[in-house]
């Protein structure tokens, strides 16, 4: 007997069949106007393992051009290697699909404009895997700002603690510059966007520095996996995010919040606007902190929802668009090279991602309208098994 089909209004295919690609198949499944009906894997699965683990009947592609042909797939969601996001987005704007991609979007500012670009020419609606901000804590934080219970918020400190070493999965490919980027790009930009997300997008400036662990466990990096960045708002107001991924330590998001009327530190928060707290002691509140780099724990559902009720009313969706997200990497952008050049940079010297001048990069030809070449198909699909502890 065949498993039960459900009429939805999306179609969706994964491109890259890894840790990640999992739990997007899970949390789109679970929202109420889509379902995966295929991925797209450079290699080979066993068709019964697929049903079995996902509960639904999977096609599959080893060719992303197959994927982007198909009429009846109305959106992409994009768990490729990172370095290969800007590409696989032009592709699938030029191809008029909606999309989901997992951070980063691009590894550059060319080539993040370059999918702007494209996105724009197509009309397709995106949504940026941040995730963190559809969490309860991030929901909850914001809503705890807007009530106006903490005033004006002159300072905020959002940083990612999280070990990527050898035991992670992720790490067999994150010590490389060329796939992971920095620091920032890899891991810490769920910080970062944590950090806009409360204080806002008007930034005018980032300083930032990095360093690296003396282990020898995080020898492999070719690039500083500490980095701390302060980011100065155009108002005057302040925030740091410090991206950490060569600790030994449990996984921990920091999140220290100081206000003209209180202050919030994780889950617990002063204010001076109830009466009868006890200033010399915190309150706490009642959500979960988010404690784990796991993809499988984090909030893809109530986001996913979100990005397919908003692509039915043909709106960007809330929090995590695309338009967002490019504003969270213009200031990634900023801050890897003030790091590298030891200086300030403002955000008037980084170019607008929406109206830069491109050179011919690769990322640029895709998206004015060049074909990729057989020898670029095999190297933009690769993808690599779940395995028990990332990838």
């Amino acid at each position: 007997m065949g498993l039960p089909f459900v009429m939805k209004t999306y179609n969706v295919a994964v491109i890259g069949y890894g840790w990640a690609g999992g739990a997007h198949i899970a949390a789109i499944n679970g929202t109420s106007l889509a379902r995966v009906t295929g991925v797209c894997s450079s290699r080979p699965h066993d068709p019964v393992l697929l049903r079995t683990r996902h509960n639904c009947e999977l096609e599959q592609f080893r060719d992303i051009d197959a994927v982007l042909r198909r009429d009846d797939i109305h959106v992409v969601s994009i768990c490729s290697y990172p370095q290969l996001h800007a590409e696989h987005l032009i592709a699938a704007a030029r191809a008029g699909k909606h999309f989901i991609v997992e951070k980063p979007i691009a590894l550059s500012p060319a080539d993040a404009h370059a999918v702007a670009q494209a996105v724009a020419a197509a009309g397709v609606k995106g949504c940026v895997c941040f995730e963190g901000r559809f969490s309860r804590q991030f929901l909850a934080t914001k809503a705890l700002i807007d009530s106006g219970q903490l005033g004006v918020i002159h300072y905020g400190e959002f940083d990612y603690y999280h070990g990527i070493g050898p035991w992670y999965g992720q790490f067999r490919w994150n010590t490389r510059k060329e796939y992971a980027g920095s620091s920032l790009l890899s891991a810490g930009c769920h910080a970062l966007s944590a950090l806009l997300l409360c204080m806002g997008n008007e930034v005018a400036s980032v300083t930032s520095q990095a360093t690296y662990s003396r282990n020898e466990l995080f020898a492999q990096y070719d690039y500083p996996t500490t980095s701390v960045t302060i980011v100065t708002f155009k108002d005057g107001r302040i925030g740091k995010v410090a991206s950490v991924i060569d600790c030994l330590q449990p996984y921990y998001r920091h999140v220290h919040l100081v206000g003209s009327e209180g202050s919030m530190l994780d889950n617990r928060f002063c204010t001076r606007r109830l009466g009868g707290l006890d200033m010399d002691k915190w309150s706490e509140l009642s959500f979960p902190l988010i404690d784990s780099g796991d993809v499988r724990d984090h909030p893809y559902k109530p986001q996913f929802e979100a990005f397919f009720n908003a692509l039915a009313q043909g709106e960007d969706m809330p929090l995590t668009s695309f338009n967002e997200g490019l504003v969270t990497h213009r200031v990634a952008f900023a801050a890897d090279l003030s790091a590298r050049e030891g200086r300030t940079v403002h955000l008037a010297e980084m170019p607008d991602l929406s109206s830069v001048s491109m050179r011919g990069d690769r990322a640029s030809r895709l998206a004015n309208g060049a074909t990729m070449t057989p020898a670029l198909v095999p190297a933009i699909m690769p993808q690599i098994e779940p395995l028990p502890n990332g990838s």
